[in-house]
């Protein structure tokens, strides 16, 4: 081949490197992992936009790793599913606990591990693969999941019946918190632990990560303020001692579940809200265990039987919509007036008895009650109730541990997005700030250098520089 036909080859060659580079933009890196706090966890979705738009994530098929005491996939029951083509409006009918699943309408996310404290258990523990697409009867978002985390919402329908349906992988991963054995009083010094950096070198922006073999469990940073921290126990050097392995809960067991649906090369979100260390269930402080109860005998949800078919699935979805809609109608009649008539005219709806009772008992205690509240609290109450667990501060540090061991052999995350959940109090107010800094130093330690935007207080970027 002379040399005028090896210049062409090689002017062509780079033409179409050049056509593809027009087509298929590169994924940009980032110089440091962005770190993006927030109060609400919805708020997150306007960060997770715009590295969809920067480039740093993937236009479709983000897969999410999602440390949390709820699994935030219910859907806005009423919302158009073209609302996900229009961002601002999306934005503005996300609420905390279904802010997850019109990023899969959308194809943007398409992988979703739930790892979930131990007393949480809304979703099944396992492998759920559906479809969310768009209801063709009523153009909403809707999911072909007969999971009764769903079902209790009236979200399900057959998937016939979604239109433009995107495929949802669904693994529900529970964690359990490392051994009291394997937790040792030692002060904890911030400093010394920062300038420990074993895993800087092998993380390069968006690489996936890699562990050094001669790191051990007494080199990991260990965070406790003035309490706890880890060291190596017994000849396991995991920190989960007998959990070991593949029991449920454990770290191998962790880690195999979320590397069955990750690659070492896939960019994805870490997701973390920090009531997955602490968490309360704010409507138990607002009522009295009387009317709870009260209010868990008018939710309550009758399921379908296990071998269900389609008709079935379909009438007990029919009949919780119509159970909640008639809650939801008789509170708002409720606010405008609570008198004995209005009362009494509800309370005659099958399954509503109750509601004389419950009237009579929030009006002793206040004239004026939120009745909107109470229904938003009465929505909790199907099924399962919404998780309570105020942890001690060893345990959150024996958990803080477990997060840190199973995220260790995994790939370095593309983004981290954490939620205090403060405000509202599913995360204790008194709890919030400790734990926040104990898991950013985990989160420094794992990864290196980070650039921390506090979204929840205003506060400009800032980057952790420890060196």
């Amino acid at each position: 081949m002379d040399a005028r036909c090896h210049g062409s080859l090689t002017e062509s060659r780079a033409l179409r490197v050049d056509m593809s580079s027009a087509t298929v933009p590169l994924k940009r890196l980032y110089k440091e992992l962005p770190v993006r706090i927030v109060e609400d966890h919805h708020d997150v979705v306007c960060h997770i936009y715009r590295a969809i738009a920067s480039r740093h994530l993937p236009q479709k098929n983000i897969k999410m790793i999602h440390l949390d005491s709820h699994p935030d996939l219910l859907i806005p029951v009423n919302m158009s599913a073209d609302t996900v083509f229009d961002k601002e409006k999306l934005f503005s009918e996300l609420s905390i606990e279904n802010w997850i699943m019109p990023m899969v309408f959308a194809g943007h996310v398409s992988c979703v591990v739930w790892l979930h404290p131990y007393w949480a258990q809304q979703i099944r523990e396992g492998e759920h693969r559906m479809a969310v697409g768009k209801d063709s009867s009523t153009t909403t978002i809707r999911v072909s999941s007969t999971d009764s985390y769903f079902l209790s919402d009236g979200l399900y329908v057959c998937e016939e019946q979604l239109e433009d349906a995107k495929p949802l992988i669904l693994s529900v991963v529970k964690v359990n918190p490392v051994k009291p054995s394997h937790l040792s009083p030692t002060e904890y010094n911030t400093e010394r632990c920062f300038a420990k950096r074993p895993r800087t070198e092998c993380h390069q922006a968006g690489e996936a990560s890699c562990s050094g073999p001669g790191q051990t469990t007494a080199d990991k940073l260990h965070p406790a303020e003035g309490s706890n921290t880890y060291k190596e126990q017994g000849d396991s050097g995991t920190g989960f001692g007998d959990d070991e392995g593949e029991n449920e809960g454990s770290k191998g067991y962790i880690v195999q579940r979320i590397s069955a649906v990750l690659s070492e090369s896939e960019p994805y979100i870490l997701d973390i809200d920090l009531d997955f260390f602490s968490c309360k269930n704010p409507f138990k402080e607002l009522y009295t265990q009387e009317e709870y109860t009260i209010l868990k005998e008018l939710y309550n949800f009758s399921g379908p039987s296990p071998d269900a078919d389609q008709e079935e699935l379909d009438e007990c979805v029919d009949r919780r919509i119509h159970q909640l809609e008639d809650l939801e109608a008789a509170f708002a009649d409720l606010l405008e007036d609570d008198g004995e008539d209005t009362v009494t005219r509800w309370a005659n709806n099958p399954g509503m008895a109750s509601l004389v009772q419950l009237v009579s008992s929030l009006k002793s205690r206040n004239p004026c009650p939120d009745y909107e509240m109470v229904h938003q609290a009465g929505l909790t109450c199907d099924s399962v109730e919404l998780p309570h667990h105020i942890s001690s501060d060893e345990e959150i540090d024996r958990l803080i541990a477990a997060v840190q061991l199973f995220l260790m052999p995994l790939p370095k995350p593309t983004l981290v997005t954490m939620s205090r959940s403060s405000l509202d109090e599913y995360c204790p107010v008194e709890q919030v700030d400790s734990v926040q800094r104990k898991v950013l130093a985990v989160l420094e330690h794992l990864y290196g250098p980070m650039d921390i935007h506090k979204d929840y207080d205003n506060s400009t970027t800032e980057t952790l520089n420890c060196q």
